[in-house]
C-alpha cells in the first residue's frame, strides 16, 4: 500500500523573467520527478495579479499528476523546483511577484490542516486563476474521471468564478 498511486493538483505560476521557460522548465522536472508517473497540464492563462497589483501579470496554470509521493514530500519537491528557478520565499513580499509559483492545491484522500501544510489549499476556491484552468483541466482529462473528483467536478461547476483578468495564452 505504501506505492499507492494517488492524484494530486498543483497550481503553477510566475511573473518574473522569462515566465514561459520557467514553467515549462518546472512542469517537465515535475514530470520527470521519481514517484511521478503522469502528468496532465491544462491550457496556460494570463492573469491579472491578486494582492500585490503592481506587479507584471502571471502564467499560471493547473497539473494533475499521478504520484506515489505523499504529501508532504511532494511538497518538498515543489519547494525545491521553485529555489531552482531562483525563488527566495524568505526574501519575498507575501503575494508579490515571483520567478515561480507552485501550490499543492488537492491530494487525493487528504485532508489537513497543520504548520506544513493544508489541504485542499485555503484560498483556491478564492482564485479564478486557480479555478479557471482547474476547472478546464478537469472538464476535458479522462485521466482525472475517478469518482473522488465528481463533488469537486459538481462543485467548479457551481461556482460562479469571475473569469475577468484571467485570459487563455498561446506561447509564441
Amino acid at each position: 500500500m505504501a506505492n499507492m498511486t494517488r492524484q494530486a493538483f498543483i497550481g503553477v505560476g510566475a511573473n518574473l523573467g522569462d515566465r514561459w521557460a520557467t514553467i515549462s522548465g518546472a512542469v517537465a522536472a515535475l514530470a520527470a520527478t521519481p514517484g511521478v508517473s503522469a502528468l496532465e497540464s491544462s491550457a496556460v492563462y494570463a492573469t491579472a495579479p491578486v494582492g500585490v497589483l503592481d506587479q507584471p501579470k502571471f502564467l499560471n496554470l493547473v497539473v494533475g499528476i499521478e504520484t506515489s509521493l505523499r504529501p508532504g514530500p511532494l511538497l518538498i519537491v515543489l519547494h525545491a523546483l521553485e529555489d531552482a528557478a531562483g525563488r527566495r520565499r524568505a526574501h519575498e513580499v507575501r503575494w508579490g511577484p515571483r520567478p515561480l509559483d507552485l501550490d499543492l492545491l488537492l491530494y487525493e484522500g487528504e485532508e489537513r490542516a497543520d504548520a506544513e501544510l493544508v489541504l485542499p489549499h485555503p484560498r483556491m476556491w478564492e482564485r479564478a486563476f486557480v479555478l479557471v484552468p482547474l476547472r478546464e483541466l478537469l472538464g476535458r482529462s479522462a485521466r482525472f474521471s475517478r469518482p473522488v473528483w465528481e463533488d469537486l467536478r459538481t462543485r467548479l461547476a457551481l461556482t460562479d468564478t469571475p473569469d475577468d483578468g484571467v485570459v487563455r495564452w498561446e506561447c509564441a
